[in-house]
């Protein structure tokens, strides 16, 4: 054996060493909750008119979001741009949430993905509906808003999912340009004055009339990184995401509430 071979082996160990030592902890990597079968079947939906019932707390009328505030700063309006009729997420401003705190009810809500959208996976159209803002960020049960007409991504992570818990059953979307919407009956959790689980939160969705979720009953909050987990909680207000992608941002109309 030469003296350079002599010499190449313990550089090879100490690469080898150096590569192990930065492999990701599975506990601290996204992709180690992420699932990409099975791929929910494809389901092309019908048109939609959903006018707010007689008894529906309006959300969004058109025309303000003055039944929204910023997460960053509650004492401020929210800052997202306001159309023709609909608003659109500002990026970099922040998530936005109601004024009004919710247990159980119903929620419709439209919302469509812009025509020149780009990017691709996570970073195309992503937004998020949370169903009970529990705290600043991301804190709370995600469905997941996103443009999966046709884009491959991780199955708990597509539209219609609980976020990084439930796939949907379904796959109902629209072309971006076009309006979709939500039609979401949301059970909040219970606890006990010890801060325990007496009763998990449950979900069920439709996506333009299509059922992506029957009854599902929620693990915990959504988690980005790691398992979803419950911590006490009493009413709390909806949530839309600003996720803050390169890309043309999502766009939203008609949202309306009925408390159950």
């Amino acid at each position: 054996m030469s003296k350079y071979a002599l010499l190449f082996i313990p550089a090879f160990f100490s690469m080898r060493a150096m590569a192990q030592d930065k492999k990701i902890d599975p506990a601290k990597d996204p992709k180690t909750t992420e699932v990409w079968e099975p791929i929910p079947k494809t389901v092309t939906p019908g048109n939609f008119p959903q006018d707010a019932p007689s008894d529906a707390i309006v959300l969004f009328n058109g025309r303000n979001l003055d039944a929204w505030h910023s997460v960053k700063d509650a004492t401020k309006p929210a800052a997202w741009t306001i159309d023709d009729g609909f608003f659109t997420v500002k990026k970099g401003t922040g998530n936005i949430e109601t004024n009004k705190k919710f247990t159980d009810y119903q929620l419709h809500m439209e919302w469509k993905i812009p025509t020149n959208i780009s990017g691709e996976g996570q970073a195309r159209g992503n937004s998020g509906v949370f169903l009970a803002s529990t705290g600043s960020g991301d804190d709370g049960y995600e469905i997941q808003i996103m443009d999966a007409y046709n884009n491959k991504t991780y199955v708990n992570g597509q539209t219609g999912s609980v976020y990084k818990q439930a796939i949907p059953l379904a796959n109902a979307n629209k072309k971006p340009g076009e309006w979709q919407y939500y039609d979401i009956i949301w059970n909040a959790p219970r606890f006990n004055e010890d801060g325990s689980l007496l009763k998990p939160a449950s979900v069920t969705l439709f996506l333009n009339g299509v059922l992506l979720q029957n009854g599902y009953i929620l693990k915990g909050e959504t988690r980005y990184i790691g398992a979803p987990e419950y911590k006490k909680h009493g009413p709390a207000a909806i949530k839309l995401q600003d996720h803050g992608d390169p890309s043309p941002a999502i766009s939203f109309r008609n949202i309306w509430v009925r408390e159950l």
